[in-house]
């Protein structure tokens, strides 16, 4: 007993250095975090002035109230911005996850001198601001003479011209004014953006795997592809998890890209809108601000039970391993 008490005076003074510690953390999460949080949830439980103005007599708004709420299902471009979020989101996670996992295992494969140069060149777009990258695209994108219809689109439709020994010259794809193109201009740069970071994560994650369950599923006569899936995979489980929160949680907050691409629209039909964007547009252009923290949290419930099945699934298939 004597022992246990000179540990526990002797743990008490890293005990009160760990608090000191992480005193920065909660101090930065109150302040940027919970206390936004709070006063935004407060702000949407409020009417805005033009809103109030436009259906009432001109009598003060009496306490809260969950009009700004009921109002998001009779929005039109609310649900749109909502369902284009969706397809961004889930499109970039198909894309993005099989992608970095393939790459990964080839920076493995890979020669060690050559590993860390490949390694940065795949995280680079990753640390960019965003703002950057979009003015990169816009060069992609840009109409008739942007680098995808030269370098890929041009030569593509030669190529069937001549198989088919006729018909029309090669038609450029405006693919940030054709409603058809927009979303699948901004998913591909979400994964050029990406891919790279997430490869990151998979390849540390393979490092981690003991090199001995390599060999035993060699020995056992495993093909490449059979290594994958019954060494690799399972371990990388949590990664891969940790990779579909990340990712779906920058679609729900990806703004400065499509700014970047779109400017202050969604683009035509609105095809490009995504929720940030709208509750940007309607807080800061059309000025109703209990409306666009209204629109920016009810995302919230829809994350944390999209992020609560994801982590359930998980940890049962876990458990069933």
């Amino acid at each position: 007993m004597k022992g246990l008490g000179v540990s526990a005076r002797l743990a008490s003074p890293y005990r009160s250095s760990l608090g000191w510690l992480l005193l920065p953390f909660f101090t930065s999460l109150i302040l940027f975090w919970l206390i936004p949080l709070s006063t935004g949830l407060k702000r949407s439980l409020h009417e805005d002035p033009a809103a109030i103005a436009a259906h009432s007599t001109g009598a003060p708004a009496s306490g809260l109230t969950l009009k700004n709420y009921r109002d998001l299902w009779a929005d039109s471009q609310y649900r749109k911005a909502f369902a284009n979020t969706l397809v961004y989101g889930t499109s970039s996670i198909l894309i993005i996850i099989p992608l970095a996992f393939f790459l990964a295992h080839l920076l493995q494969l890979s020669h060690r001198s050559l590993r860390s140069l490949l390694t940065f060149g795949l995280v680079l777009p990753a640390l960019a601001p965003p703002v950057i990258l979009g003015i990169l695209f816009l060069m992609v994108f840009h109409g008739r003479f942007g680098l995808l219809n030269t370098l890929c689109v041009y030569p593509l439709q030669q190529a069937l011209q001549m198989l088919q020994e006729g018909g029309a010259g090669p038609v450029p794809i405006h693919w940030l004014k054709d409603p058809a193109f927009i979303m699948p201009a901004m998913i591909l740069q979400g994964v050029w953006r990406w891919t790279g970071f997430i490869a990151l994560f998979f390849l540390c994650g393979l490092e981690a795997i003991p090199k001995t369950y390599y060999e035993a599923a060699r020995l056992e006569g495993a093909s490449w592809l059979q290594t994958i899936r019954l060494v690799s995979f399972p371990y990388l489980k949590p990664v891969i998890v940790f990779a579909i929160v990340y990712l779906l949680i920058d679609a729900f907050a990806m703004f400065s890209g499509a700014y970047a691409l779109l400017g202050g629209s969604g683009g035509t039909d609105n095809a490009g809108l995504l929720l940030v964007s709208y509750a940007y547009f309607t807080g800061f252009k059309f000025h109703e601000p209990a409306y666009a923290s209204a629109i920016s949290l009810s995302v919230v419930p829809l994350m944390l039970v999209v992020i609560g099945i994801v982590l359930i699934i998980a940890s049962r298939r876990e458990a069933k391993a």
